[in-house]
């Protein structure tokens, strides 16, 4: 997986380029919560729950499935976060879905329950660039350091430029006669 961190930028970044008339604060907030989310399944390994449960570590909490149940949950929560409950429910599908987008793309692990529980199936993308993040103290070790580098590379530095050029545009729109 990637670090908790590097699944907090994605929507941080979109953000950044629709803009705050577009994403309130308040959702930006919520995406970026709703991003790490998925990973709270970690706690499984506490309850004695296997890795390849299905509701073990990427499994049902990585899927499709509940990125929509978020999402309904975030449309009937709407008023607070400020924004419409069709975008509540949109913005918040696809910051929970990008999670376990961005873990299929590692080089470890046994794979997401994206199609959960229609399939109990773990996929990856047939490309893996992401080196995945070591669990547990191992984060703060050489292994670790290069995990950052991975996700600098594959995710930090595209997210940075889908930001700008975001950012560029709505300027360079906003300043037309």
């Amino acid at each position: 997986m990637p670090t908790v961190f590097t699944h907090a930028i994605v929507p941080v970044a979109a953000a950044i380029a629709l803009g705050t008339k577009r994403v309130p604060p308040r959702l930006i907030v919520a995406g970026a919560f709703a991003a790490m989310l998925p990973d709270a399944d970690v706690v499984a390994f506490k309850l004695g729950i296997a890795y390849a449960d299905d509701f073990g570590h990427r499994g049902a909490s990585h899927s499709l499935f509940f990125a929509g149940m978020v999402a309904i949950l975030g449309a009937l929560l709407h008023r607070p976060l400020r924004t419409s409950a069709s975008f509540a429910a949109l913005w918040l599908f696809g910051c929970v879905a990008s999670h376990p987008l961005l873990d299929a793309l590692t080089n470890g692990g046994l794979g997401v329950a994206l199609w959960w529980p229609f399939s109990d199936a773990r996929v990856f993308w047939p490309w893996r660039p992401i080196a995945v993040s070591p669990i547990g103290s191992g984060f703060f070790s050489a292994r670790g350091g290069a995990v950052m580098l991975s996700e600098f590379a594959w995710v930090w530095l595209p997210c940075a430029v889908l930001a700008a050029t975001g950012l560029a545009l709505r300027r360079a729109l906003s300043s037309r006669p």
